[in-house]
């Protein structure tokens, strides 16, 4: 009895791969159809996976006949979910492994890409390796730019929407981190001297971790001034008696 198995990958070897580590089978045991050959696309883009179809052969299995029915269709209803989400699943990863990979490639950087869903049904992109810096770029720049980029390719052709979230060398935190001790330094400086601070010029996801750490802070206010590239977060005293009424953040872009 013969019996096909369907998988992606970044290139046709990596899905045949992948489809003899599934089937437990050696090379010689399978015969190989190539689908879909692999696209690198331009810069990355329009980029898709490689499909292969492997063909192998099983012992052919003797009907059984049951009493209960209805558990084996349950079963068969179980298997076959399991295997639409996982398909699902290579799919997804192989569009983002395949974009980064490539957008990695053009820029000259070899990179470890780690990638997994997130709690809201995301996908997380990690990188780690030498040079990093490059790919981070002046605060976090470069990075942004590759996860723009890799959300448009990989959601321009696509029914559904994935946001993809690129960092690396866990960056993100960091910076996260650092702008929120700015955040309360500057706080306490316009408690102390009762005046408005302006922070130096940010994006918008840097303002927002500003207002996000100042909202329930008392004695201050934010809002942000100024237009892009120069936008930036205003940290303001408010009296102590205005406190408990007042908006903590009355703008956050």
């Amino acid at each position: 009895m013969i019996k096909t198995l369907e998988k992606t990958g970044r290139t046709e070897e990596d899905a045949v791969n992948a489809a003899l580590a599934e089937l437990g089978l050696e090379r010689d045991d399978v015969s190989v159809e190539i689908v879909e050959r692999a696209k690198s696309g331009f810069f990355g883009i329009g980029a898709s996976p490689a499909l292969i179809r492997v063909s192998y052969e099983v012992e052919d299995e003797e009907p059984q006949v049951r009493e209960n029915k209805a558990p084996e269709v349950a079963e068969v209803m179980a298997v076959s979910c399991a295997k639409t989400e996982t398909e699902e699943e290579n799919a997804d990863f192989a569009a983002v492994r395949s974009f980064v990979s490539g957008l990695l490639e053009h820029m000259g950087v070899k990179a470890e890409i780690e990638i997994s869903y997130r709690d809201n049904g995301g996908i997380n992109v990690n990188l780690a390796g030498n040079g990093m810096g490059a790919v981070i770029g002046r605060r976090g720049e470069t990075l942004d730019a590759i996860q723009h980029l890799t959300n448009y390719s990989v959601n321009h052709s696509s029914e559904k929407h994935l946001h993809i979230s690129v960092d690396a060398e866990n960056y993100r935190a960091k910076r996260e981190e650092s702008l929120t001790r700015l955040a309360e330094k500057m706080a306490e400086k316009a408690i102390k001297y009762k005046r408005s601070m302006a922070l130096e010029p940010m994006n918008s996801y840097e303002r927002h971790v500003i207002h996000t750490a100042l909202q329930n802070y008392e004695g201050v206010t934010t809002s942000s001034t100024g237009v892009e590239p120069n936008r930036r977060v205003v940290v303001s005293y408010v009296k102590s008696e205005q406190t408990s009424n007042k908006p903590q953040s009355r703008e956050w872009s």
